[in-house]
């Protein structure tokens, strides 16, 4: 005869160290509600099999019809807990397990033999197996693998729950029969919850790592890429460029007068700034490639079908600023930005020959007065940067004016009238 006692109280010492893991976990990291909930999960698992244990030294109502209540409030908690991994509100398909056990083991058919409670009590626990596949179901299946082998393991526990019940409900065994059998069924769900365990543990280490990850890659202060982050793109937009016969497009914008903004307003209004331009202004660069270089300076990446294309987007970009009211809680900040564009082909595109080329446009914009948008296009890209003046060669080197009147005369000067 199996000795469930001895497993039973196994379970409990495990479900109990699980727990304090999970409260100190939480006590580190309150804002993560799901270590929390996970706590109360095997708290509550670890209490209602401590109470079946106690079957005949404790009040039956106790042991039978409280225990496994509490015991399934714990497959409750679970489910709860991947659902505020998530951040997603509890449903009220989290409580079916206790809400099953409690609506059938009052039944006189039921309460009064113990193979139709160990039925009752599988079919209530393959429901609860079956919703926490759900809530696992409920994050993103395609960048996190491990919810794969998660929601596969509480899938296999919910069809062993299952098939116990039907088992048991077909052959009508002796209570000694079903006690082995309920016995071995609970040991088969206490090992699979272990493997879950880690499966688990194994998703939040993965997901700690994307975030460390990410952090690295994002500008602390305006939430967008930061210059590793955002160069990190360029290879994927111009291979779409490409792919879809596009030219690739780089648009330097630069802050005007930032540093009066600073002066004047003083840091934390130029913080603010800086975060409202970065909010408005990703929202019209597609895939949001778009991020901070240092400073007020900003940039973005498109694969674009044309100079009329890139420059519409910086345009819309730069009217928006000038009407986005910037509010420090004390005056509103003007605010304009310069905008420089550079593009090339997506075979002929180089990430060091665009940015200069685009770090000369918006030089150019700055020279021509600023709150406007400078373009070159392929064959200005593609010309080498002037030199800087030698004296001792006595060059002459075009002065930002002339390069200025050049661009006028080219169309390439788009500014506010």
């Amino acid at each position: 005869m199996f000795n469930i006692a001895t497993g039973l109280a196994i379970w409990c010492s495990e479900a109990m160290t699980l727990a304090l893991v999970l409260f100190v976990a939480w006590r580190h990291n309150v804002r993560n509600e799901a270590y929390l909930y996970w706590g109360f999960g095997f708290l509550l698992t670890g209490i209602g099999f401590a109470m079946i244990s106690l079957r005949g030294q404790i009040p039956s109502v106790l042991s039978i019809e409280a225990g496994n209540a509490i015991a399934l409030l714990g497959q409750s908690a679970w489910v709860a807990g991947f659902l505020a991994l998530e951040h997603k509100r509890i449903e009220w398909w989290a409580l079916l397990p206790p809400v099953i056990w409690l609506a059938g083991i009052f039944l006189p058919w039921v309460n009064d033999d113990y193979s139709n409670r160990v039925v009752l009590y599988n079919l209530a626990s393959a429901t609860g197996a079956t919703a926490l596949a759900m809530a696992v179901a409920a994050g993103d299946m395609r960048r996190e693998r491990t919810r794969v082998k998660l929601m596969g393991v509480f899938v296999i526990q919910g069809c062993l729950c299952f098939g116990s019940a039907l088992t048991m409900a077909l052959t009508l065994p002796s209570e000694i029969d079903a006690t082995n059998l309920a016995g071995a069924s609970a040991m088969a769900s206490a090992f699979l919850l272990t493997i879950a365990f880690a499966f688990t543990c194994r998703l939040i280490m993965e997901r700690s790592e994307r975030h460390l990850r990410a952090l690295t890659l994002t500008d602390a202060l305006t939430g967008v890429l930061n210059r590793r982050g955002l160069l990190g793109y360029f290879g994927a937009i111009q291979e779409r460029a490409h792919i879809e016969q596009r030219q690739v497009a780089v648009m330097l914008f630069d802050l005007d007068h930032f540093k009066r903004v600073n002066d004047r307003f003083g840091h934390q209004s130029g913080d603010a700034v800086l975060t409202a331009f970065a909010r408005m202004a990703r929202q019209y660069i597609p895939n949001n490639i778009f991020g901070r270089m240092g400073g007020e300076e900003f940039a973005a990446f498109a694969d674009v079908a044309d100079q009329t294309e890139a420059e519409a987007i910086a345009e819309a970009i730069r009217t928006e600023f000038c009407r986005l009211p910037v509010s420090t809680g004390e005056a509103i900040v003007p605010a304009t930005v310069s905008i420089g564009i550079a593009l090339a082909s997506s075979i002929e595109a180089n990430i060091d020959k665009l940015i200069s080329a685009a770090d000369r446009a918006l030089y150019a914009a700055k020279g021509a007065g600023r709150n406007c948008t400078v373009t070159f296009g392929e064959a200005e890209t593609a010309a080498p940067a002037p030199a800087t003046p030698d004296n001792t060669a006595g060059e002459l080197v075009p002065t930002v004016d002339d390069q200025v009147e050049a661009l006028r005369r080219m169309g390439q000067l788009s500014r506010a009238g």
